[in-house]
Formats: structure tokens, C-alpha cells, sequence
């Protein structure tokens, strides 16, 4: 994986260097004490994950990834536990607060690594030189909800809905509106459990009750299956044996 460091602090920079080359699966392309130096790189080079200070004299971390236009996964690197809600907010890979040990590195790099590799980022990736371990999906996730961090289990979602930079996930007791992309929250989910059947809307396969010709019911709710997913959700019924009526 190629590693981009962006750190002001000379030993912090330092460190966090020792760390990346003590993984073998990391690459650094170079550590920087610039974030416009740190642009530049972006541009050219493929970046899988960044390293971001969020203090600087420049622009800060937080500055920076709001003007990239493509951006990696990311670790925050800071003092002030402050910032964390608003790292999430950016949905940022982990949060790795100052002074960082290795262990706690590896524990982010780990999640990265996951992100990278995981069912959805397949078919976009190239194949990898070796097999991957196989990794237990974990069976929940936490989202922000206002100014609590909420945790969703993978069984009791029913289908989630996204409208521009927020998502409502309609679970069987609450909806949950959290502020991230649909998309940022498709890469989360596990394959075989969900299905994307148009731009704003993923559904549980446990959930759905019937299968219509241009939409899908969940109880009492009927949601669209678009011209876009419909090959991909029709696939993916067969593949699990779900006869459509």
C-alpha cells in the first residue's frame, strides 16, 4: 500500500517514517512537512493512504482533505483530542492521537488494510501477488448520530437511504441519520447481507418480503429498483436463490 506522510513536526515525521518501514505492506512515497507539498504528490502520484497532521502553519489537515477532489484513505495524526468528531465527520480511517505507539498504528494500518482489500473494493482493485488472510467481518458499526457515536448492527438494518452528503439507516426499532456519503457507508457493509438497487437506496436481503417487477417491498415500504442496479440486484437474487414473484 503506498503512504503519503504529512507531518510539520520533525520528530513526528521521524517516527512515523521508522513505523511505515517496520510494515512490510507499506510503501512510503515520502514524508512530507508541507501540506502543498503533500498536493502536489496527490496529483501525481496513487496514494492508497495518508498520514495528516492536522495542526499546521500552512492549512491544516482538516483544510486540506476538504480541497482534495481525490481523496485517499486517511489517518489523522494530532495532539487535541478535539478534532475527532470532526475527523469522523470526514470519515477518516482512524484517529491516532498523540504521542502514537506502534501498536496503535498497526491497529490503524490494520484498518486501512481492510477498507483496501474488502469484498466491495475487488473489482476495483488489481489482484493481489498473494492470498489475502481472511478476515471475520465484524457484524456492526458505529455512526454518528448529532453528538453520540451510535452502534448498528448489521442485523437489525433494514435498508438505508441517502440523500447528498447524509444517510438515514431505517433499522427494526429507529432511524439513524448520520452525516457521510452512501457510498462511504456501502464499502462498510458486507456483500453477501446488502444490495444497492438504486443511487439513494441499499437494502438488506433479510429484509425484503416481496420483489415487484420495478421496485422491492420491506414491510410496508416500497423501494425503487433503478434501470442502473437492476442486472447487479437481479444477479445477486439469483445467486442467493430468491425467486422474485
Amino acid at each position: 500500500m503506498n503512504c503519503l506522510i504529512v507531518e510539520d513536526e520533525p520528530l513526528a515525521r521521524n517516527l512515523l517514517t521508522e513505523y511505515v518501514r517496520k510494515v512490510p505492506s507499506l510503501h512510503l512515497l515520502k514524508a512530507c512537512a508541507s501540506p502543498l507539498a503533500a498536493i502536489e504528490i496527490l496529483r501525481r502520484e496513487q496514494v492508497d493512504i495518508l498520514f495528516l497532521d492536522i495542526q499546521m502553519p500552512e492549512i491544516t489537515g482538516i483544510t486540506l482533505l476538504k480541497i482534495l477532489q481525490k481523496r485517499p484513505l486517511v489517518i489523522l495524526t494530532t495532539a487535541y483530542s478535539e478534532y475527532a468528531m470532526e475527523g469522523y465527520e470526514l470519515d477518516v480511517v482512524d484517529y491516532l492521537l498523540k504521542p502514537i505507539t506502534l501498536e496503535r498504528f498497526l491497529k490503524a494500518v490494520d484498518k486501512a488494510s481492510r477498507r483496501l482489500t474488502g469484498p466491495h473494493a475487488a473489482a476495483a482493485q488489481p489482484a493481489p501477488e498473494r492470498p489475502a488472510e481472511t478476515v471475520t467481518p465484524t457484524p456492526f458499526v458505529f455512526v454518528k448520530d448529532g453528538t453520540k457515536m451510535v452502534k448498528v448492527r448489521w442485523a437489525d438494518i433494514l435498508y438505508i437511504e441517502g440523500l447528498k452528503d447524509y444517510v438515514t439507516i431505517h433499522t427494526r426499532g429507529q432511524k439513524i441519520v448520520t452525516l457521510q456519503r452512501l457510498k462511504t457507508l456501502e464499502l462498510q457493509l458486507p456483500a453477501e447481507r446488502f444490495i444497492r438497487i438504486h443511487h439513494s437506496y441499499i437494502v438488506a436481503l433479510d429484509a425484503i418480503d416481496v420483489i415487484h417487477r420495478s421496485d422491492v417491498q420491506i414491510g410496508s415500504t416500497l423501494i425503487p429498483v433503478s434501470d442502473t442496479y437492476r442486472r447487479a440486484f437481479r444477479e445477486f437474487i439469483e445467486r442467493n436463490q430468491i425467486q422474485p414473484d
